[in-house]
């Protein structure tokens, strides 16, 4: 099983018809789910991983949350498709796994394979559904780093789940951009550089900006982005003194407005400037070739004024990026918290009480799936889509590409 993702370049979302299919391939979701395992031999076993995954993943994009709902969501799945599942992995049918079946499997699962082969299935599918005009290198990419602390998962040492998610899209706020890897960073935020480096390492970032939150504005995350042959758009804060000093000395007052937006919505409006400056020598961050200042004032319907600023660094050239590029890529990093708010209102991932050995994280991951899946399928308004979803009990397995 490979454990690595190639980053390909997103299409525009689109309606999803009632009609929707996909066609199954040699990277088809219950082909990838058979390197999944739980320690044990599925030799003898009635209930095999791949199938018993596949019914969980199917149950998620109907929005199931527990194993108690999802184990009645399988009681119903029409016989036919239940066998299918079962024949195509060389099964004998034995009805439907129970309750505990469900908990023993999610418990034991390796998650590390898991995350890989939705990384592939993701991948393959995106590269798929993709117009040959939209793969091209021209189109640019996004690549989004963020961590979410799942808080209701504690274990027994009283340390909370911790995940890093790459979301890949294209630049700027992305409705249709999907989670192409995921790893644990042993329970605690302060370690997440070194597991973003880990992920990035498996994926391919020629051509790809990379952004991310001010913890992982390190030399050795630059360097590495670098050497794969990508970019980085990150921003700088106090938590890096000497970088930030040295940004925050520049003229920025000197400096023209470069670019600027106004929005309007939610009782608010929005007005967003930036500048941008060359990278001065001898900066403490390798490959900086420039640095930039993003502005914010938010007006509100009754009056009130905020602002706020942000410091940051891009090893893109000005040719390559300007200030409206630069500020898309700013913009586009704060995508990852809509899957996180999905995972928390949708899911309600952070009131969850499964907390049981790779219980939390396996469940976590087939939500990423789940969400995935939608988004491939056109449909960026996920709790309506999962609505969608359960009205008809083929459709969870048709989006997925379980049928056939």
């Amino acid at each position: 099983m490979p454990q690595s993702a190639t980053l390909l370049a997103d299409r525009s979302p689109a309606p999803l018809p009632e009609d929707v299919s996909f066609t199954p391939s040699c990277h088809g979701l219950l082909d990838l789910l058979l390197a999944v395992g739980d320690g044990r031999s599925d030799q003898g076993r009635d209930h095999p991983v791949a199938v018993v995954l596949a019914l969980i993943a199917a149950a998620t994009v109907s929005g199931l949350k527990g194993y108690t709902a999802i184990s009645g969501w399988v009681a119903d799945v029409p016989t036919e498709i239940l066998d299918s599942l079962y024949r195509r992995v060389e099964a004998r049918p034995a009805g439907r796994p129970s309750r505990s079946t469900l908990w023993r499997v999610c418990t034991d699962t390796d998650g590390d394979v898991l995350d890989a082969v939705i990384a592939e299935w993701t991948t393959t599918r995106r590269a798929g559904i993709n117009e040959p005009a939209l793969t091209s290198s021209d189109t640019p990419a996004q690549v989004r780093l963020d961590g979410k602390t799942v808080r209701g998962a504690v274990d027994a040492d009283g340390e909370q789940l911790h995940l890093l998610s790459a979301l890949a899209g294209t630049p700027g706020p992305d409705p249709a951009a999907v989670v192409i890897a995921q790893a644990p960073t042993d329970g605690a935020k302060t370690r997440e550089p070194e597991t973003a480096r880990a992920l990035l390492e498996s994926l391919d970032l020629r051509d790809v900006t990379v952004t991310a939150d001010a913890l992982h504005t390190v030399k050795a995350t630059a360097e590495l982005i670098h050497q794969q042959g990508g970019h980085f758009v990150l921003p700088v804060k106090e938590n890096r003194p000497a970088l930030f000093a040295a940004l925050d000395a520049l003229p920025w007052a000197a400096t023209a407005i470069g670019y600027e937006s106004t929005e309007t919505g939610h009782g608010r409006s929005t007005r967003r400037t930036i500048r941008v400056l060359p990278a001065p020598p001898g900066l403490p961050l390798p490959h900086v070739s420039q640095v930039w200042l993003i502005e914010r004032y938010v007006t509100t319907s009754d009056g009130k004024q905020s602002a706020a600023a942000q410091l940051g660094v891009t090893s893109h050239p000005a040719e390559a990026a300007g200030p409206a590029e630069i500020a898309a890529f700013n913009r586009g990093q704060w995508t990852i918290e809509t899957l996180h708010f999905i995972r928390d209102t949708c899911y309600r991932e952070d009131h969850s009480r499964v907390r049981t050995r790779s219980g939390p994280r396996v469940l976590a991951s087939l939500r990423n799936l789940a969400i995935n899946a939608l988004r491939l399928a056109g449909r960026t308004d996920i709790t309506e889509a999962t609505r969608w979803a359960t009205r008809d009990m083929t459709r969870p397995f048709t989006i997925l590409g379980l049928t056939g």
